[in-house]
């Protein structure tokens, strides 16, 4: 179980530092271009999404990606919204306490995920403002590639 806490202690770390003053349309655009980017070198697909305050400003299903992918995307920003953590975050706080998110009673789970992916979109001094998601890889690595794609935002600026 220290593996849970150190990776809980990471993961909330991650949503400490990686916020932002401002998130308009041209930063989407740049994170999701450099997500695709680097998936593109890694010879796999995935989808994309980003959104800010219930608009899509970023979406793309790479060559090879599939439909089911939009539907996880759909399940863990729910869970981001509802919960203001990474979806990763999410399920793994409940495997920390031996049980599973899909065993939360009160959850659907045709309507929320516990698996990474979707990370918060945060915005200094105001909080949540929406998503930046990825699906089509393993979930450690959809959240590393989300989490690596906004520190290059955020280092970029």
């Amino acid at each position: 179980m220290d593996h849970y806490a150190d990776l809980l202690q990471t993961l909330a770390q991650q949503e400490e530092t990686l916020q932002f003053e401002r998130f308009d349309n041209d930063a989407a655009l740049a994170v999701g271009l450099w997500i695709v980017e680097e998936v593109r070198k890694r010879g796999k697909a995935v989808t994309v999404n980003i959104t800010r305050n219930g608009q899509v400003l970023f979406h793309h299903a790479m060559t090879g990606a599939t439909a089911d992918q939009a539907d996880w995307i759909r399940r863990k920003n729910n869970t981001v919204q509802r919960f203001c953590r990474s979806s990763y975050y999410m399920g793994i706080s409940y495997k920390s306490r031996g049980s599973t998110f899909e065993d939360v009673k009160y959850l659907d789970d045709i309507e929320y995920a516990g698996h990474g992916g979707a990370f918060p979109l945060l915005i200094r001094g105001v909080g949540l403002v929406g998503t930046v998601t990825v699906s089509g890889l393993a979930q450690a690595d959809d959240h590393a590639l989300v989490v690596a794609a906004l520190q290059a935002q955020l280092d970029a600026h």
